[in-house]
């Protein structure tokens, strides 16, 4: 089964905390994860500053700088992963560099009824 881990943090705090990862380290921790075949993928985002937010109502389209809701921590990547269950899910989530000064949200993936 798919599972998304969404990788929260603040933004401000990200590098200049004690236990902030390097980028290095969350490479190695990627890469370990795909060796063991199952990462599907991942990225890291650029800053909240260059996000933009779209909305349709009543067929008119509306576009906002910045994220959708203003929260403390802000959504700085994702895995998509496939684990057996969510228990696997949740160990390969605890282990993201990240997690150690954000939080990781992890949800299992819908498939779309096409």
């Amino acid at each position: 089964m798919k599972y998304l881990c969404l990788v929260y943090s603040d933004e401000k705090l990200l590098h200049s905390l004690p236990d902030s990862p390097e980028d290095a380290e969350c490479q190695a921790y990627a890469d370990s994860v795909a060796e063991s075949g199952r990462m599907l993928a991942a990225e890291a985002l650029q800053p909240v500053a260059s996000a933009a937010t779209v909305r349709m109502r009543g067929g008119r389209m509306s576009v906002v700088d910045g994220p959708f809701a203003e929260t403390k921590e802000q959504l700085a990547g994702f895995y998509l992963i496939e684990a057996r269950d969510m228990n696997e899910a949740l160990q390969v989530a605890g282990n993201i560099p990240a997690a150690r000064v954000g939080s990781v949200e992890v949800r299992p993936v819908r498939s779309l009824q096409l």
